[in-house]
């Protein structure tokens, strides 16, 4: 378990219980993988980068300058890879109701939940530019942590026979988090590269991976997952899926 993002956050005893009960070993990458960036909005992110605290300021959920010096860069160059390989890419996005009656409880865990970056409608809801979706891509919305609860997500992996996930997107602790669990819990193998995925919080970002990586997930680096994509078959999903064939069909004609 050495050379891991979380290596400074990890003491020696926790260190030796993970080895001694087996936790930590590589589930693999899937045959047929689907990508999802998750909620890599403007209220995420904010506008532009700057430090967290600034950014807050404006976008209350915002990551702040990690989002846009390391997630989206890397979160580009696997969204290169797959389109070039024609895979589904399913964003998340997460507008609630200007009352937040959505977003039920949740709403009661911050003094700030009244503000309106996140209502329907508003730029924060928007997927920054620089990996929006392209004509083809799946938007999901939702109103809770995971992309699963309550979408018809699993339903369309179903449609496409996807056996894993490439998880991208923030916050590490929280909706990366939660997908990613529920992802297993569909018995879907998932990956997390490292760099793709971002937090408010250096600590949480760290501690959220090392557990994922124990005991749900393979946390790797970007270049292995694109490496990964790159050896794939081109046309995996054009049978399955409408957008891919009609992008293969349109390349054959140029």
């Amino acid at each position: 378990m050495s050379a891991h993002v979380w290596d400074d956050v990890l003491d020696e005893t926790d260190r030796r219980v993970f080895e001694a009960a087996g936790w930590g070993r590589r589930a693999g990458f899937g045959k047929r993988p689907v990508v999802m960036v998750v909620d890599v909005n403007y209220n995420f992110c904010g506008d532009r980068s700057e430090p967290v605290l600034d950014s807050i300021a404006r976008w209350r959920y915002s990551c702040g300058e990690v989002a846009w010096d390391t997630g989206i860069p890397a979160i580009r160059k696997i969204l290169d890879s797959a389109r070039a390989k024609r895979l589904p890419v399913v964003y998340t996005t997460n507008p609630r109701r200007a009352d937040g009656f959505d977003l039920g409880v949740w709403t009661q865990k911050s003094h700030r939940s009244e503000d309106t970056v996140d209502v329907v409608g508003h730029l924060g809801n928007e997927i920054v530019a620089e990996v929006a979706p392209v004509e083809g891509d799946i938007l999901v919305e939702k109103r809770k942590p995971s992309a699963f609860f309550g979408t018809p997500l699993i339903s369309h992996l179903t449609m496409l026979r996807a056996d894993s996930v490439i998880i991208t997107g923030t916050t590490t602790s929280g909706c990366v988090r939660a997908s990613a669990v529920d992802a297993i819990s569909h018995d879907l193998l998932t990956t997390i590269p490292h760099e793709a995925v971002f937090d408010r919080s250096q600590l949480a970002h760290k501690a959220s991976l090392l557990d994922l990586h124990m005991k749900y997930a393979d946390v790797t680096g970007t270049d292995e997952v694109v490496a990964y994509i790159d050896g794939l078959p081109t046309g995996l999903f054009d049978a399955e899926f409408p957008p891919a064939a009609a992008e293969r069909d349109r390349r054959a004609t140029e």
